[in-house]
């Protein structure tokens, strides 16, 4: 019994201790870590491969030949027959402004449609002065659209430049040569008066009443308006509510007949003193009839 107790005490002494040392367990559980392990999985792998790539491309020669390739291959895509752009089609626009997009867009046809940069090509269109809004897409059949919006004329603007057409914003349109061109708009002149356009035609639509008589409005000092009738009358109209004092004026014409008379000027710049001031010939005559009542007495 003694035997056997000492054969399996040299046996278990004399057997190697499974378990690792504490640096090689330290070792294992490091590499089963998540990073470490995404990191020898595909960090390496990546980093060969730039290294080998690197190398590859550190000489001139083989750059430019990738190069090339990688230029080829663009242009054998981007010049397929399917991607060229032939003509380019503008609707919306009248000939001269449909001539003036052409020009100031002068692409040479067919080109790609990867060269074309369509936000640049509306930005380029939408600067002219006619034109309000526009959108350019490129349509089957290698077609680039070109859908206008035109500015509409609603104001004359003569200034010391000449005549103007603006539109309801009193946005340039284009100039004028003759006012007899467009001799249904209505007429405003003054220094600063294009900045006051829906301003002016409220007043032109409160003018109505008054027919082929109005000729126009002034911007007088660049603050207020005088609105200009047949005969060189004037109605002189006050820097704030214009339109209420014209109303007014036009009230009581329509009562008294005032602007029937011989009247040069109806002053409203005071809203609360109205003035009334007559014209040469009833001046004149006022005096002639005043020296003569004197003289009868």
């Amino acid at each position: 019994m003694q035997s056997l107790k000492g054969r399996f005490r040299r046996s278990a002494e004399g057997r190697a201790d499974p378990a690792p040392s504490r640096l090689k367990y330290r070792l294992q559980r490091w590499m089963l870590t998540p990073g470490i392990r995404f990191g020898l999985r595909f960090g390496v792998p990546l980093c060969l491969v730039l290294a080998a790539g690197s190398a590859y491309l550190a000489d001139e020669g083989r750059r430019d030949t990738l190069q090339g390739l990688v230029n080829d291959a663009r242009a054998a895509i981007q010049e397929r027959p399917e991607f060229m752009v032939k003509v380019m089609a503008v609707d919306g626009a009248g000939t001269s402004v449909a001539q003036d997009i052409r020009e100031v867009v002068p692409l040479d046809f067919p080109v790609s449609s990867f060269d074309l940069d369509l936000e640049q090509i509306r930005d380029v269109i939408t600067g002219l002065d006619p034109v309000k809004s526009a959108s350019v897409r490129i349509r089957p059949g290698g077609i680039l659209q070109v859908d206008v919006e035109e500015r509409q004329p609603a104001l004359i603007w003569r200034s010391r430049e000449g005549l103007a057409l603006l539109d309801e914003t009193g946005t340039h349109v284009a100039e004028l040569g003759r006012r007899s061109l467009h001799p249904d708009l209505p007429l405003i002149a003054g220094k600063g008066a294009a900045g006051h356009a829906a301003q002016a035609l409220r007043l032109f639509a409160a003018a109505k009443p008054l027919g082929p008589r109005l000729r126009g409005l002034v911007r007088i000092g660049e603050r207020r308006w005088d609105l200009v009738l047949d005969r060189k009358q004037r109605i002189m109209l006050p820097a704030e509510n214009p339109v209420r004092a014209l109303e007014r004026v036009l009230a009581v014409s329509e009562v008294q007949d005032l602007l029937e008379r011989d009247v040069a000027a109806v002053d409203m710049r005071l809203a609360g003193r109205p003035t009334i001031r007559m014209s040469e010939n009833a001046v004149e005559n006022w005096w002639r009839i005043r020296q003569l009542n004197g003289g009868g007495q």
